[in-house]
């Protein structure tokens, strides 16, 4: 029996995620920064939330444990590390950084190198994923807790999302706080992901998860939860105009798919980027297509 492949079945086979190309990965990421608000509400709310939760989990402590996870080449870490100094001036901080890429935790080490005000400070790198991390603490029965716990746009990259955050909120000490920033349930990317993301090539390193399941979640187990909501925005602009290199990047970090240009269905590619232009995911500003980015950020204690 001869079975005929469609040139249309054959592109949608080919279709990869972008998290099994990690260069392609940091491209992507890079260009997102480059042309979204990401970094710019997260520091508003480091400026203006943090204070407070850090007079919450300092409690007159010495030293404060903080651990980051998924932290990244350390530019928000380092940024909460300035505020909260400012805070607790002369404090020690004891702060553990898990991260599984080399790539971010050489970059993260460059910019601590190259931070001149940072004091009393002992970084301990962990090169791993957080479950990997937990797997390791499981098994050495380790009991350290901390009074900072933050997990920063990494919960879509775990396995099971409740375990992760009974593990997390475990390790907290009393008074100590775990801060979860995500993706809203009301931006472009739960519009998106709800329509395409079946059609794109998932793999069980990454999850759609939006602020609405973690809300869901926590009601369920009746956890209690502070949030806020994070106004973000991208502008995708580029991604309209034909054979633009950063167009092509966007479009493979908006769909999680390793050059989604040259490898998705044509009718995918099509619906996708008529999508992208509607009110659920964006809006029209002065000529711009502006997707809506908005982050939010949950404060749990013990």
């Amino acid at each position: 029996m001869v079975i005929k492949v469609t040139e249309k079945a054959m592109m949608a086979s080919s279709m990869r995620s972008l998290l099994s190309d990690g260069q392609r990965y940091a491209e992507t990421f890079h260009a997102f920064l480059h042309h979204s608000t990401e970094h710019q509400c997260m520091l508003e709310f480091i400026e203006k939330k943090l204070p407070d939760i850090v007079q919450r989990f300092a409690n007159g402590k010495s030293p404060i444990n903080i651990l980051g996870v998924g932290s990244g080449t350390g530019e928000i870490d380092l940024q909460m590390i300035s505020q909260i100094q400012a805070q607790l001036p002369g404090v020690p901080l004891n702060y553990d950084v898990i991260e599984p890429t080399n790539e971010h935790i050489l970059k993260f080490k460059d910019l601590v190198a190259r931070t001149s005000d940072l004091k009393n400070i002992n970084f301990t790198w962990h090169m791993k994923t957080s479950s990997e991390y937990e797997k390791d603490m499981n098994e050495m029965h380790e009991s350290k807790t901390f009074d900072f716990i933050h997990l920063i746009q990494m919960i879509y990259y775990v396995k099971d999302v409740p375990s992760t955050l009974k593990f997390f909120k475990n390790l907290l000490a009393p008074k100590g706080i775990l801060l979860i920033i995500i993706i809203s349930g009301s931006s472009g990317w739960a519009s998106l992901w709800k329509t395409y993301g079946h059609r794109l090539p998932l793999n069980d390193l990454c999850l759609y998860i939006t602020s609405s399941d973690l809300k869901n979640m926590f009601d369920e187990a009746r956890i209690k939860y502070t949030y806020y909501e994070l106004p973000s925005e991208m502008d995708i602009t580029e991604c309209f105009v034909e054979e633009s290199a950063t167009g092509k990047l966007l479009m493979d970090f908006l769909t999680e798919t390793c050059n989604f240009d040259k490898t998705a269905p044509p009718d995918l590619k099509a619906e996708i980027m008529e999508a992208l232009k509607q009110p659920e995911c964006s809006v029209i500003r002065d000529g711009k297509i502006i997707f809506n980015n908005t982050l939010t950020a949950f404060l749990l204690e013990p």
